[in-house]
């Protein structure tokens, strides 16, 4: 990885777009936003220059001519050519879908274990010591979006295996980074419910309910309500995990989105 902070950045578009095209006029704006300099074109053959001659010093590299075919020049951009599962987000995508073809088959065993392994390869925020611009800023946002998918999905699956009483402490947790998310607050609600705490698995609706109305203006959506009177009536839905093929009556289902 460059020292350079712009090196740096480039070569995190290049890679995040690995195998792909990106133009000139992308770089130009992820590196300057709106305030190029006149020599941004000279100055981004500069930099890639520069990632050229670091690829080069990599021993399975050795020469400038073969880092060129790693970090290529196009018509309009450049592509970085990156093996298959050369970079962690393909492990990460390669379990997801693993998984997904295991909760399918209905094996909630096999596909949260799964789930939990893609999980794992995260070591932290995508790009933390990188310095983003606008293009890289979406990246890192949808990653986190992504990766918040796919842990929603292994609580599920968790919920479906009957491991409501681990999973109390992990939601707390979550639920309170994110106390806004509708959904954490089910997974957290129908946990604290499985584990003979109903009060406050209420509890957990009404701080939702508050902080929606305090900050947004909003109250907490149908589903919620629903889920909520689910708890005060205690009804039997919420008793026993459902198999991932069937969601939970009275529309709680606690998938995502």
């Amino acid at each position: 990885m460059p020292s350079a902070p712009k090196q740096r950045q480039l070569l995190a578009l290049l890679l995040v777009d690995a195998n792909q095209s990106v133009s000139v006029d992308a770089c130009i704006e992820e590196l300057w936003e709106n305030r190029p300099p006149f020599s941004a074109r000279s100055t981004l053959q500069t930099y890639v220059l520069h990632l050229r001659r670091a690829f080069s010093q990599i021993p399975e590299v050795g020469r400038l001519a073969e880092a060129k075919k790693i970090l290529q020049t196009g018509d309009r951009g450049y592509r970085l050519v990156v093996c298959d599962g050369a970079l962690d987000l393909h492990t990460f995508e390669r379990l997801v879908e693993r998984a997904r073809t295991a909760l399918a088959a209905g094996d909630d065993r096999k596909g949260a274990a799964l789930l939990a392994d893609a999980l794992a390869v995260w070591r932290g925020p995508a790009l933390a010591d990188v310095q983003v611009g606008p293009l890289l800023q979406a990246h890192v946002v949808g990653l986190a979006e992504y990766r918040l998918h796919i842990l929603e999905q292994r609580i599920e699956a968790d919920l479906r295996l009957g491991r409501h009483h681990e999973l109390v402490r992990e939601l707390s947790a979550l639920t309170a980074q994110r106390p806004t998310h509708e959904n954490l607050h089910a997974q957290l609600m129908l946990a604290l419910y499985r584990s003979g705490r109903p009060a406050q698995a209420l509890e957990a609706f009404h701080r939702l309910r508050h902080v929606l109305s305090g900050e947004l203006g909003l109250e907490p959506s149908p589903r919620m309500h629903r889920f909520h009177q689910a708890v005060l009536t205690g009804d039997s839905a919420l008793e026993t995990p459902v198999s991932a093929a069937s969601p939970l009556t009275l529309d709680l289902s606690l998938s995502a989105g």
